[in-house]
Formats: C-alpha cells, structure tokens, sequence
C-alpha cells in the first residue's frame, strides 16, 4: 500500500507542476488588447487629416487583428498550446 500512496503523490505532484507551467505559459502568450484611451487614441489618429481608403484599410487591419487575437486566446483558454516567436 505504500508504494501506491507514493505513486499517487508523485501523479498528484507532477499534475500540479503541469498545472503551474500551462498557467505561466498562459500568461506569457497573453495578447495585450487596446484599452478604451489606447483605443481612443488611435482613433484620434484617423481624424479628419487621414485619407477614406487608408482609413477603411486601418479599420480592417484592427478588426483583424481583434479577430485573431480571439481565436488565439480561445485556443489557450482550451489549454491549446499556441506557438510563440522568441
């Protein structure tokens, strides 16, 4: 019966520590989205000294970006690891 006490730790010990490393990992792949004076600011960019198209392209790329950065932290909130540059 020891022996099997002692597995069991030992899973419950190396759980814990996989446990521990997804959560840094989480938190080093975090995304940092645009806050609402970030996000005025930029808009604030696009005044009215900023040509239409170049305008739209700039929205899009942004709704874009906003898209992605969904989809990946759907994918670590499910525990998907998600490669990162570096």
């Amino acid at each position: 019966m020891g022996d099997a006490g002692e597995g069991l730790i030992d899973a419950e010990s190396r759980i814990q520590e996989r446990m521990e490393d997804l959560e840094r990992e989480r938190a080093h792949t975090r995304v940092h989205t645009l806050g609402p004076e970030e996000r005025r600011a930029l808009e604030a960019q696009l005044g009215p000294g900023t040509h239409e198209r170049r305008r739209v392209q700039i929205e899009q790329a942004l709704a874009e970006l906003d898209r992605r950065m969904a989809a990946v932290e759907g994918l670590t909130a499910e525990g998907v690891s998600v490669p990162t540059k570096g």
